[in-house]
C-alpha cells in the first residue's frame, strides 16, 4: 500500500483571521449574566470600553458608555475593570 502524498492545509486554533468580527456574530446566546451599566456611577473613563474584548461598548450621542448585547457574551470583564463599580452584572433573562 502507497502512502498518500496530498497535504491537507491545518487551521490553527485561537487564530482571529478578521479583525472585529465579533461584530458579524450575535453572542448574546453566549451569556448566562449580563453588564448594566449604572450611569450615575459611570465617570466615562473608558476602561469598559478599552477592555472588552468584543467590542461591545460603545459611546453615544451623549457621550454616556452603552452596551450592544448582540455582541456581549457576558464574560463580565468589563465590570472587572471599571474602577468606580458603575458596572453590574446581573442574571440573564430568558
Amino acid at each position: 500500500m502507497k502512502a498518500s502524498t496530498s497535504k491537507k492545509k491545518i487551521t490553527i486554533g485561537a487564530v482571529i483571521r478578521e479583525p472585529a468580527s465579533s461584530l458579524k456574530e450575535d453572542m448574546s446566546g453566549w451569556r448566562t449574566f449580563r453588564p448594566v451599566i449604572d450611569q450615575k456611577l459611570c465617570q466615562k473613563c473608558g476602561m469598559c470600553w478599552l477592555h472588552c474584548p468584543d467590542a461591545a461598548i460603545f459611546k453615544d450621542e451623549k457621550g454616556n458608555f452603552k452596551i450592544n448585547y448582540k455582541h456581549c457574551k457576558g464574560d463580565g470583564i468589563c465590570a472587572e475593570e471599571c474602577p468606580f463599580k458603575a458596572i453590574k452584572m446581573i442574571e440573564e433573562k430568558k
